[in-house]
């Protein structure tokens, strides 16, 4: 035994004493176990659940979402709600991988600093939201979260949004020559009371169309991020993968 430990140990000083086989080691080791995970993913047609409903963003709602991310407000929201039974009774159904099938980057996360925001929309009015990013604390006391006044005052500069839906068109997100030729018209459609919106909700189902900022003289950068914020969670009908077998 005595002599078999030894062997052993003089073949694991080729690791221990040279670096560059120790980090040959390591590599192939992690090559492997990565393989050994992932690649059965590509075999799986069911890795990403398809769900009814689902569709890519408007162009104001795309708009909005960029607000969101260049105001840095994943910061302290995430867009994942798990599968537990605190979470799912604060936030409502949990998240679908599905639904984030169009999100570049996703909004999934674990920090918290402020409420998961998956399910927000409609779950606030349209006054709600204006107040809340002129002053949060005029809707909620204990906020912490900073004040985005300047939203309801900034023009929404729309001019690049075609080439962000061709860059998202490129990984995979399917709008197709007619949605980024009409992008701008939808827009205007789209932020509009009582606009003719049945070629945009044909081609956005469930799109939501109103003057989203309270200022029907002007579009701007609050009326893109508050249409974001009012679709969220409200695409996908909840009640046809709703099995509580699955809430632990």
């Amino acid at each position: 035994m005595a002599s078999q430990g030894t062997s052993i140990w003089a073949k694991h000083q080729i690791f221990e004493k040279h670096t560059y086989w120790l980090m040959l080691g390591i590599l192939i080791v992690i090559s492997i176990g990565g393989l050994v995970e992932i690649a059965p993913l590509f075999y799986l047609k069911g890795t990403v659940e398809t769900v009814q409903g689902m569709r890519p963003y408007t162009p104001l709602e795309l708009m909005g979402r960029n607000i969101y991310i260049r105001e840095g407000c994943y910061n302290c929201h995430s867009q994942m709600i798990r599968p537990l039974r605190d979470e799912v009774e604060r936030y409502g159904h949990y998240s679908l991988a599905a639904e984030s099938m169009y999100d570049h980057p996703f909004q999934w996360g674990s920090k918290r600093t402020g409420p998961d925001l998956a399910r927000v929309g409609g779950k606030y009015s349209d006054v709600w939201h204006q107040e809340h990013l002129h002053n949060p604390r005029s809707v909620v006391p204990a906020s912490i979260m900073p004040a985005y006044p300047w939203l309801s005052q900034t023009k929404l500069n729309a001019k690049h949004i075609q080439q962000d839906m061709k860059v998202l068109r490129l990984e995979g997100v399917p709008y197709t020559d007619e949605d980024i030729a009409n992008a701008q018209a939808d827009i205007l459609t789209q932020s509009t009371t009582d606009a003719d919106a049945e070629a945009l909700q044909k081609r956005y189902p469930k799109a939501q169309v109103r003057d989203f900022d309270g200022n029907p003289a002007e579009l701007t950068e609050a009326d893109a991020l508050i249409a974001y914020l009012q679709m969220l969670g409200t695409l996908v009908d909840f009640k046809l993968y709703d099995n509580k077998a699955n809430v632990r």
